[in-house]
């Protein structure tokens, strides 16, 4: 059996996703070119059907309201200590499809992460309803896809065909929250487990992945008097 490729599961909802996003995209550019991308999503009523028919069970539970609250207070704490403005979205009735779906054509299309990128920032940055096939459909124009196609995706049978197998296979590696990091037989769950995969990635005791050699060389040559340089890590 053809050994498994390193991968990370994302979804374009949460915004411990885009953290992690942010900070393989800032400390470790390397571990990202190497790993495989797979969309996560909590199902709308199709998809749930389509998952019963297959037999495969999502291990998702209803959230809390104090947990909801949580979430909302910490994701604000992680923004600020990444120097990121956060405009909190309104998620009223979302169809998570619409979104996910449209990023495997922008997979398809080489444009994958520059898909993501932009679905990140329209959501966290911009408040923009990803739910709304309208804003799926202008990113993807912005990116040189076919907007109609894009914004209908969620109506794309099968596309929808793929999701399933895409969800079917987070069971199988054992997913229960995003971010998710599978390398071998080990998992790392939470964007506080970013640095142990990248260490794992490379091979190298965790704690030691380091800066890269091109923030190295972006430093400055010497901080500011009484001023604190700080590290190359950043303060998250």
């Amino acid at each position: 059996m053809a050994k498994k490729p390193p991968r990370w599961y994302f979804s374009l909802r949460s915004p411990y996703s885009w953290f992690a996003y942010r900070d393989l995209m800032k400390h470790h550019p390397d571990v990202l070119d190497a790993v495989k991308w797979i969309p996560f999503w909590e199902p709308d009523a199709r998809t749930e059907q389509l998952l019963a028919e297959a037999e495969v069970t999502l291990p998702l539970v209803p959230m809390a309201r104090e947990k909801n609250f949580y979430i909302l207070q910490d994701a604000r704490r992680l923004a600020e200590d990444r120097g990121l403005d956060v405009t909190w979205p309104i998620d009223r009735e979302p169809v998570w499809e619409v979104s996910h779906l449209a990023y495997l054509l922008a997979e398809d299309a080489g444009l994958g992460r520059e898909f993501v990128d932009a679905v990140y920032r329209a959501r966290w940055q911009e408040s923009k309803n990803i739910s709304d096939p309208a804003v799926i459909g202008g990113i993807a124009a912005g990116l040189g896809l076919d907007a109609d196609r894009a914004a209908g995706a969620v109506d794309d049978a099968e596309l929808r065909a793929r999701g399933v197998e895409i969800l079917a296979a987070s069971v199988r590696d054992g997913l229960f929250g995003v971010p998710f990091f599978v390398h071998g037989h080990d998992k790392f769950w939470g964007v506080d487990r970013v640095e142990a995969f990248a260490a794992a990635h490379r091979g190298v005791p965790r704690g030691s992945t380091g800066p890269t050699e091109a923030e190295l060389a972006a430093l400055p040559g010497m901080a500011a008097a009484q001023g604190d340089g700080g590290h190359a890590g950043g303060c998250g």
